[in-house]
């Protein structure tokens, strides 16, 4: 299997003219495609649009990213989830003002060795940024590669991206023009979001690579790729206990390490409590009840996990005392700029501490 010049070629003159004009793109800047990349990793571009121009307008380079403090970072991220990312890039930041002068390097090896940036990622930055020949080979490049080959291998494999990567390798063996690298890898990556589309039916007719597709010659798209089933996801039952004095919340750090290391949260336990036994509760924390309410359940979606959430809000004469350790006690205005991850959405929104347009 190979990838014919010509078929490139049409590839990257179809993604000239085509391409969709995103924020980040073309700028002529090796920061926009790093902090948009990092921002895309599982995420889709209409939730990662507004945030990267929100982000990048608040920190609009690696300096204010690496002295921008992590809660800050943390709060501007609030909705796009995996919040390691934004740890990774704001550590990643640091270190490119520490060892590297400020600038991202323009050397596939030394991206590899920073903070957060893995093969893709460093790929990716390496080609658009600064049109150097090496594959950035993610979900969609992997799609459109094995329908245009009928690959039946499982891309959830290790050995069948390998496979993919040195095919594209290969290629830039034979075209290093930096223009063409840049544009056929971001090219095939328009192309599996827009056209070769992973569900529903592929829009054939638009594509560039249509005439030299095997998947579209024989209808076997519907099958590929193939992905091996992934494991279930756990369910995990928890309660929160929304406990206020007058107009103060009480807030809870997450530990440092684990599943939203360092994140805030309303108190909670890991089961599903009755309203007895969430006041014997909130008496073995050390407040007496003035009144219980119970408030909307919810569910938040992990990549391995769901968590089914009750919640109670608590009202207590005075939590003053209980200031200590790792939680807080804070007002509405100093919660909202608190970082608090969106799987508490439902009940920052029932408080008006959040709004869909601010995520």
């Amino acid at each position: 299997m190979k990838l014919s010049i010509e078929a490139a070629t049409g590839l990257v003159q179809w993604y000239d003219t085509n391409k969709r004009p995103l924020p980040w793109r073309d700028t002529g800047n090796p920061y926009d495609v790093w902090l948009s990349e990092i921002m895309l990793q599982q995420t889709r571009i209409e939730a990662v649009r507004e945030k990267y121009i929100l982000i990048h307008n608040t920190l609009p380079d690696i300096a204010s990213l690496a002295a921008c403090d992590e809660q800050t970072l943390l709060r501007l991220w609030e909705g796009l989830g995996y919040y390691t990312r934004a740890r990774n890039l704001h550590r990643c930041a640091i270190t490119l003002m520490e060892q590297y002068g400020g600038k991202l390097p323009a050397d596939y090896e030394q991206l590899l060795k920073l903070p957060g940036i893995g093969p893709y990622t460093a790929g990716a930055i390496s080609s658009i940024a600064f049109g150097i020949p090496v594959p950035a080979v993610d979900g969609n490049v992997m799609r459109v590669i094995a329908r245009l080959f009928e690959i039946t291998e499982d891309v959830r494999n290790p050995s069948t991206k390998a496979m993919i990567e040195e095919m594209i390798s290969s290629l830039f063996t034979t075209v290093r023009d930096a223009h063409f690298v840049s544009s056929f890898n971001q090219g095939i990556m328009e192309l599996g979001e827009t056209v070769c589309l992973p569900n529903g039916e592929p829009h054939c007719y638009k594509c560039p690579l249509q005439h030299y597709c095997k998947a579209m010659k024989t209808g076997s798209w519907k099958q590929l790729p193939y992905r091996s089933p992934l494991r279930k996801r756990t369910i995990q039952n928890r309660t929160l206990l929304i406990i206020r004095d007058s107009d103060r919340f009480l807030i809870h750090k997450r530990p440092s390490t684990g599943l939203l290391a360092g994140m805030y949260e309303f108190y909670g336990v890991d089961e599903h409590l009755s309203r007895k036994q969430a006041i014997e509760k909130a008496g073995e924390l050390g407040f007496f009840p003035l009144s219980i309410h119970s408030l909307p359940s919810s569910k938040h979606i992990f990549t391995h996990l769901e968590w089914h959430m009750k919640a109670y809000e608590i009202i207590v004469a005075d939590a003053s005392d209980f200031c200590k350790d790792d939680f807080l006690l804070v007002d509405a205005k100093q919660l909202a700029d608190l970082p608090i991850p969106s799987a508490f959405r439902t009940y920052t929104y029932t408080y008006a501490l959040r709004t869909e347009k601010n995520g």
